[in-house]
């Protein structure tokens, strides 16, 4: 049986296009878990989850995998909100407050306000790995480093 928290890395690798080693050297791994069952709960992270064994079982049987994610989980009115959130908290390390019109339609969660998930998901975001950039004011690159032009990663 995979864990639940193999299965959101698997979910976040592919939704991030970062290798779950990768995302595991965040160590932040299961911060953002715990964030999402905090905020959603239980319910709506397995069904996030379900929804996205289900799109990788169809993809594997001839399915395009991005393809059936856009259609049958990011554009869900319920499940959309919440993976985008996912994404973006491994992107910048925050939690932000689901849409309006989601808290209207499916009720307000108590812990569903923006807030920064740790101390260290600012200098571990993978919005930096991904610009070839250091975050300001912290993990700096060396000195004189900055009398070159920065190297702009290829894109994966």
């Amino acid at each position: 049986m995979t864990s639940r928290l193999e299965r959101f890395l698997a979910f976040s690798s592919e939704v991030t296009a970062y290798p779950v080693f990768e995302l595991r050297g965040t160590g932040l791994a299961d911060a953002y878990l715990a964030t999402v069952e905090e905020v959603v709960g239980h319910r709506v992270l397995d069904a996030l989850l379900d929804r996205y064994d289900a799109a990788v079982l169809a993809a594997n049987g001839g399915g395009n995998l991005p393809d059936l994610l856009r259609r049958e989980l990011f554009s869900d009115p319920w499940l959309g909100p919440v993976a985008r959130n996912v994404v973006k908290m491994w992107f910048v390390g925050i939690w932000y407050e689901l849409p309006r019109a989601w808290t209207e339609a499916y009720g307000a969660l108590q812990k569903n306000v923006m807030f920064s998930v740790s101390a260290a998901a600012y200098t571990e975001g993978l919005l930096w790995p991904s610009i070839g950039a250091n975050p300001p004011g912290a993990k700096a690159p060396g000195y004189g480093s900055w009398a070159q032009p920065p190297r702009i990663p290829a894109v994966r």
